[in-house]
């Protein structure tokens, strides 16, 4: 999985050791602003902003997290006030690893209409699939930016239910026209790949609570836990919605 890199356009020449500017004057923000990815799920806000606050004064970071769950989803942004210590925090934390990552750091691409909506909802994978499998399934459509499979947090095995992010949107549709109502090797019933939404306050507290209430206590038997994995689908295509 890999995110493209963006030198951003040429800049025009400003003060000396000023930031560049855009052809409008305005500074640049393609210079200062960087996407971090593959960073480890415990990492905090705090932990993140000295990181990178360790290279240069930081106008603004952001460790991106699911607005459900709160889980942090692997990657953040931060930007810098100085082009020249966004350009030696890739120089240097590039490639660095942390815990049984090794993180990528490079520029942020600009915000435009081809990259937004770009997030795919992914429901009915073998629960034996990890997440490298399932980025190689998704990777022959597009770059991948980000990617997840939900787990349980109790036992650790996944839900079947996951998460992907391209780099542009006509590669998610592509995605969803090759693999939606697909048999993946080692699935027993087709996937439904749809793009995911995003939840409603409503659904989202909902899938919120349950989910803090399935980690605080075990099942007590087979009919019980699979009651409260019901329960946990029909919140998650709620949230997302996706009907399965």
């Amino acid at each position: 999985m890999e995110t493209q890199v963006s030198n951003g356009p040429t800049s025009n020449s400003g003060l000396p050791n000023g930031p560049p500017l855009s052809a409008n004057g305005a500074a640049d923000d393609s210079k200062t602003n960087l996407i971090v990815n593959y960073l480890p799920q415990n990492m905090t806000q705090e932990e993140f902003k000295s990181l990178f606050g360790s290279i240069g004064e930081i106008e603004s970071c952001k460790l991106v997290r699911d607005k459900i769950t709160g889980q942090s989803l692997g990657y953040g942004f931060v930007n810098y006030v100085d082009p020249n210590d966004a350009d030696k925090a890739i120089n240097t934390l590039n490639g660095l690893k942390l815990q049984m990552k090794t993180i990528k750091v490079s520029y942020a691409r600009p915000s435009s209409a081809s990259i937004r909506d770009a997030n795919l909802y992914v429901s009915g994978l073998p629960k034996s699939m990890s997440q490298k499998e399932m980025e190689q399934l998704f990777s022959q459509y597009g770059r991948i930016i980000t990617s997840r499979i939900l787990v349980d947090q109790v036992t650790g095995v996944s839900r079947g239910v996951g998460f992907i992010r391209f780099d542009k949107r006509i590669e998610a549709e592509e995605a969803i026209k090759g693999l939606n109502g697909q048999k993946p090797l080692g699935a027993s019933e087709p996937i439904t790949v749809k793009f995911a939404n995003n939840p409603s306050q409503k659904t989202g507290q909902a899938l919120l609570s349950h989910l803090y209430q399935t980690t605080a206590r075990r099942y007590t038997g087979p009919l019980h836990h699979q009651t409260q994995r019901f329960r946990l689908d029909n919140l998650l295509n709620m949230a997302y919605g996706v009907k399965r």
